[in-house]
């Protein structure tokens, strides 16, 4: 036995038995994770929202569609008072209407009165001339003072705004007293056409049919011209009783109808004169002396 020999023990190369679906793995892998990580959690969250409520999107649009409810409401809700308003506010504005009306009215009325009184005081003044036996003397007092109608030769003065009237630039002398429309005629223009007329000679003088008196003042109020407090409408007409010919060259030669008509070339300000046989100036309304009184006796020279 010793010399036989030894053969190495046999191993046997069978291999243990494997499982029957060991070769379907991958496939038995796909069945049991069918979802990866991310699709769970989006499952997982779809899950909560559905048990929490509704999905965002769809509140969104609920959200929405009750604001424009609410807006709708209120809007709504606001024609609905405007329409139970509107009939009151329309009865007080008719109201206001009717009022600015009847307080028109009256006003034109007591500006007829104090038209009429004044008409009356100066009838009365130039019947007190007549009966203090005056004389001519009384009707010369009466006509300088403009407490009489006159009529005579004379001129007329027609002086109108530009067709255009433009807005004066920067520093130019006509801006001076807040005016910024170069083409209007202002009071001013008109103190220096009856001034430069009484200087040329006039005897009597009447703008838009409003006859002038010593106390008579020419003034402004915004861009209307006032003469004792009465508002003119361009284009001014003014009459001068006179001298026709003389009046009319004396005055065109004055430094006031020079002015004049330095205003119409530099301003385009319109005017036009002309000689006349014969004027009818209007006396006027009335003429009241506040201050002066007549001397009782022979007039004494003053003391300087």
């Amino acid at each position: 036995m010793c010399g036989m020999p030894q053969q190495p023990p046999v191993r046997s190369t069978r291999t243990p038995p494997s499982r029957p679906d060991a070769s379907m793995s991958l496939l038995t892998n796909v069945m049991d994770h069918s979802l990866d990580d991310g699709y769970a959690e989006a499952a997982a969250r779809k899950q909560a929202t559905g048990a929490q409520g509704l999905p965002k999107t769809l509140r969104a649009k609920l959200g929405l569609a009750a604001g424009l409810v609410l807006a709708a409401l209120v809007v709504t809700v606001g024609a609905a008072q405007a329409r139970v308003a509107a009939p009151v506010v329309a009865k007080e504005r008719q109201e206001l209407i009717d009022r600015i009306d009847r307080e028109t009215e009256t006003a034109d009325g007591l500006e007829g009165t104090v038209d009429k009184l004044r008409a009356d005081v100066g009838a009365r003044q130039r019947e007190a001339l007549r009966s203090t036996g005056g004389g001519s003397q009384a009707e010369l007092v009466g006509i300088l003072s403009g407490a009489t109608a006159v009529h005579g030769p004379g001129v007329k003065l027609v002086v109108d705004d530009a067709k255009e009237a433009s807005s004066g630039q920067a520093g130019n002398p006509r801006e001076t007293s807040g005016f910024s429309d170069t083409g209007r005629v202002r009071d001013r223009d008109m103190q220096r056409v009856v001034n430069g007329l009484w200087a040329s000679g006039a005897e009597a003088v009447a703008i838009n049919g409003q006859r002038l008196t010593a106390l008579s003042a020419i003034r402004a109020a915004g861009d209307a011209i006032l003469v004792d407090n009465k508002p003119l409408v361009p284009p001014y007409t003014v009459l001068a009783v006179g001298e026709g010919e003389q009046l009319s060259t004396r005055f065109q030669d004055s430094a006031d109808g020079l002015y004049l008509n330095a205003l119409q070339e530099n301003y385009g300000i319109r005017t036009s004169i002309s000689v006349q046989s014969d004027l009818r100036l209007p006396a006027a309304p009335s003429v009241i002396v506040r201050t002066a009184q007549p001397s009782a006796g022979k007039t004494e020279k003053g003391t300087s």
